[in-house]
């Protein structure tokens, strides 16, 4: 895959094996452990709060292991046992979004985490990278050392990506779009890397039909953050959820052909917003892939 100036979109000079330059603009971008380090200066400050509270929680959650074979289980197995529930809605998306895409592609893994997704996609013979902020070695891109599979592990921003236009065919927002803090920036960018008939995937994001169920979804969960952390982790002013409105509306701003696929998680998972209803409270979240053809 080759990589650019996430700023100017310009070439880059291999300066080392390690070291490419980007002369109009006079930055110089590393790989560091195994993870090329595209986050722009200008940016860093901007994420900082944000990538601080981010891994408290995570850490604070227990959401890592010492054990590489903690990484190479999921999403089919938690080893940990603290997020079975979580881990089984997430190995029936990919078991679905693995069904939609042809053999051998070139993939951008958009909110990569520890890797898992790549991983899989590696293993299944497709050309990975995988994209993310954090580069920590428990749940960071820095876990890619725990995997025999071999992808591209890059820190960079949605905003600003390293990648020239036209070479990749699926760009897959792995349980991430919901982090923007705007949609149309987001895409404006990630649609650019596409091949011709590329296909977008938005997998995991929480999907509302009534915006203010979403709304509602935010509160509650700033308030949960403060009871238990001490802080709202309200760092990015993050759209924070999908509609189906929004992403239809998205769909005609950008050209995108949307489905929304919602698969089978369970019977519970089915009975939710029936439960709801019962209870008189707000919407639960669906789930799913939005695969969108460009």
């Amino acid at each position: 895959m080759k990589l650019i100036c996430p700023r100017c979109k310009g070439e880059l000079i291999s300066e080392a094996p390690n070291q490419l330059r980007c002369e109009k603009d006079a930055l110089a971008f590393h790989q560091v452990d195994g993870i090329w380090q595209f986050l722009l200066p200008e940016r860093e400050s901007h994420y900082s709060r944000f990538a601080a509270d981010y891994e408290a929680v995570r850490h604070f959650e227990g959401r890592f292991s010492v054990e590489a074979a903690y990484y190479r289980a999921l999403p089919f197995r938690d080893l940990s046992g603290r997020f079975s529930k979580d881990w089984k809605v997430r190995a029936v998306s990919f078991k679905l979004l693995m069904s939609m895409l042809p053999l051998n592609c070139t993939v951008l893994d958009l909110g990569a985490g520890n890797g898992w997704l790549s991983n899989r996609l590696a293993q299944a013979g497709h050309d990975v990278c995988a994209v993310d902020l954090l580069t920590n070695a428990e749940d960071g891109l820095g876990a890619w050392r725990n995997y025999d599979a071999k992808f591209l592990p890059v820190q960079a921003e949605f905003l600003h990506l390293p990648f020239s236009s036209g070479q990749v065919d699926a760009a897959v927002f792995n349980a991430s779009l919901h982090y923007a803090e705007s949609y149309e920036a987001v895409f404006s960018e990630v649609l650019k890397t596409l091949k011709p008939n590329g296909m977008i995937v938005v997998m995991d994001s929480p999907v509302y039909h009534d915006v203010n169920s979403g709304l509602a979804m935010l509160e509650e969960r700033k308030e949960q953050f403060i009871a238990r952390y001490g802080f709202a982790s309200d760092a990015l002013q993050s759209e924070g959820f999908l509609t189906h409105q929004r992403m239809s509306l998205l769909g005609e701003k950008f050209g995108i052909t949307w489905e929304h696929r919602v698969p089978f998680y369970g019977i519970r998972w089915r009975l939710r917003p029936w439960v709801s209803r019962l209870r008189r409270k707000r919407e639960p979240a669906q789930f799913g892939l939005w695969v969108g053809k460009y």
